[in-house]
């Protein structure tokens, strides 16, 4: 197995990760490459990539950090792994990882939406100290594609 390196997303990962999110999730879960690139290469984003050593892409994560009442909230736009990658430990990786950086720049919470029927996610998110606080119905764009909202507070270490 080739050693993971987590790094600053480049604009030359455009491709790789919009394949990723293509393998990931199914049509109505995933974004277009145009959204992918909004996402990814927003001035208020903390994008991270796993790369393996031949330079593969092993999964991503975009956060958004946004101000809101006064204080700084980041928003975990999408966690992608590639299927080989997954229960090694590598989302917790990146998420420790956009959670440092989102400390860095003084962010107090961290949210995200999961769709309701994701049971793997949701098990994910409250074992890395996520909290559900909410439900938004239809967040992924038709009725019965529900999402939990999650949130956790990111103390200062």
């Amino acid at each position: 197995m080739s050693e993971i390196v987590l790094r600053e997303y480049r604009g030359e990962d455009l491709e790789g990760i919009t394949r990723l999110d293509e393998a990931c999730f199914t049509k109505e879960f995933r974004f277009d490459r145009r959204s992918m690139q909004s996402f990814a290469e927003a001035e208020n984003a903390i994008s991270v990539v796993a790369e393996r050593g031949g330079g593969d892409i092993a999964g991503f994560v975009i956060v958004h950090v946004e101000r809101m009442a006064g204080r700084l909230i980041g928003y975990v736009v999408t966690l992608d792994v590639a299927a080989e990658e997954r229960r090694k430990g590598l989302a917790a990786q990146m998420m420790e990882e956009v959670e440092r950086r989102a400390r860095i720049v003084g962010t107090r919470w961290m949210e995200l939406h999961v769709y309701t029927g994701n049971k793997g996610a949701i098990r994910f998110y409250e074992e890395m100290g996520y909290e559900r606080v909410g439900v938004r119905l239809g967040f992924y764009g038709a009725p019965g594609r529900d999402a939990f909202v999650y949130r956790k507070e990111l103390l200062n270490l």
